[in-house]
């Protein structure tokens, strides 16, 4: 299977090239990624459990779903596809903020990610990928905030930044 390829951006999110996935997390290249927080009518947040052998944050709590866009496709169109992938649905996704972060793992590879913040709605139970995702549930957001303060080691290091400086811009969705 041919490597998937991620969009290398400057700290505009300006495109300045492509490089294989694993390269980009290995040497630490700003690429462009997306993270989709997925609501029902009840306010609260599909959340997602890593499968235990992704090649990093394995078992972690983090949003409904994330990943990288594919060359020419717009943040929408990224977000609704690993969406279905992972999740095995589609719905509306809007555009909210987006941020820089850089994270290293213990297993030497680093997201550097310009990351574009998705939020849609949803009321029915997703048909998970198991090679994707382990468990799901849905969760309060103050519950969330409380869990990641007492238990931060349950959960990706993105979502927590996510938590700590943009849950207000969550709150508005």
């Amino acid at each position: 299977m041919k490597e998937e390829l991620v969009i290398l951006v400057d700290e505009n999110d300006i495109q300045v090239g492509l490089m294989p996935k694993m390269e980009a997390h290995e040497k630490a290249v700003l690429h462009r990624a997306f993270s989709v927080f997925i609501f029902n009518k009840k306010n609260e947040l599909m959340l997602q459990q890593r499968a235990l052998h992704k090649y990093h944050s394995p078992g972690l709590w983090t949003n409904t779903c994330c990943s990288h866009q594919r060359d020419g496709e717009s943040n929408i169109a990224a977000g609704e596809r690993r969406l279905f992938e992972e999740m095995g649905f589609v719905t509306e996704l809007k555009e909210t903020i987006s941020f820089i972060y850089k994270v290293p793992f213990e297993n030497g590879l680093t997201e550097h990610e310009y990351d574009h913040i998705l939020v849609g709605h949803y009321d029915n139970d997703p048909e998970i990928n198991t090679e994707e995702v382990g468990e799901w549930k849905w969760m309060d957001l103050e519950l969330v905030k409380k869990d990641i303060k007492n238990n931060p080691e349950n959960y990706t290091s993105w979502f927590k930044i996510i938590f700590e400086k943009y849950y207000k811009t969550l709150l508005e969705k």
